[in-house]
């Protein structure tokens, strides 16, 4: 079943693009369109706006998992009786606005980036669109009911942002003070503390201040290797290239401890070669 989908139309693709122009500024150190794409994300995707509404509805359904089938169906048809009740006009026109933004101030290689679930995004905006024939959009209910009622694979599905208990908490403290013989950096408890705290909800405030702090580690290694000291061994300056191409593949890796783990050893690497 091949049904056109309009990707500038889909609200939930639109708010992911811009996470993905968000992260790249970041990490790219570039302040002005970082400044630009959070006054954009505020003023388009704030609680209460049309948009917040629409998106809240879509994410109901892409990120409900394991239900059984009867939850699943009440939940399907309560998404789509919330969503006839919002504005379809006031929708359009956010949009709009938000796109032309978008092509006067931010750019248009927002639209081009790569948002992992977006086919999966399309098919429930088309459940919710009374454009879709009503044959095509029954069929794709089946395809969203089966999303829902997924159950994972021989192991406890992964998040992408897991929990992290005060005992889990405590062992990698513990791990890491035994592997580094001492105290923690700020820079590290910080980067704890805020993944321990930043789950669910704030998932994408954890993903924002960790591309930042990668973003400031890329800084402190590129000014680090124009020291001399570098320059005249080879061996070290070899290490600080490693470090490098590690921080620039940190930005597209799942989020989880395995991460937050590497990221600090990078901070300590870091503050051993600049000290």
């Amino acid at each position: 079943m091949k049904l056109k989908h309009n990707k500038k139309r889909n609200t939930a693709f639109l708010y992911e693009a811009l996470v993905k122009e968000l992260t790249k500024s970041i990490v790219h150190g570039n302040k002005e369109l970082k400044e630009e794409l959070m006054l954009t994300m505020k003023e388009y995707f704030a609680p209460g706006k049309p948009l917040r509404n629409e998106l809240d509805l879509i994410k109901t359904l892409s990120e409900t998992k394991h239900l059984d089938l009867f939850t699943a169906e009440r939940l399907l048809n309560e998404a789509k009786a919330e969503y006839s009740k919002l504005n379809k006009k006031q929708i359009f026109n956010e949009q709009s606005a938000m796109i032309s933004r978008i092509n006067k101030v931010i750019g248009t290689d927002v639209f081009s980036n790569f948002v992992p679930n977006y086919k999966h995004l399309a098919t429930i905006h088309q459940i919710f669109s009374e454009k879709v024939p009503v044959k095509s959009r029954v069929l794709l209910e089946r395809t969203v009911i089966g999303s829902l009622t997924s159950r994972p694979r021989n192991t406890v599905a992964k998040t992408e942002m897991p929990h992290m208990d005060k005992l889990v908490y405590k062992k990698v403290i513990e791990n890491f003070n035994t592997k580094y013989d001492g105290e923690l950096l700020t820079e590290q408890k910080s980067l704890i503390n805020k993944f321990i705290v930043c789950t669910g909800d704030r998932a994408t405030e954890f993903r924002v201040y960790l591309n930042e702090e990668i973003g400031r580690l890329k800084q402190e290694v590129s000014e680090a290797k124009n020291k001399e000291i570098f320059q005249d061994d080879r061996e070290l300056s070899e290490k600080m290239n490693l470090v490098s191409e590690a921080l620039n593949k940190f930005q597209t890796k799942k989020i989880d401890q395995a991460l937050v783990h590497k990221v600090m050893q990078v901070q300590q690497l870091v503050k051993e070669f600049v000290d």
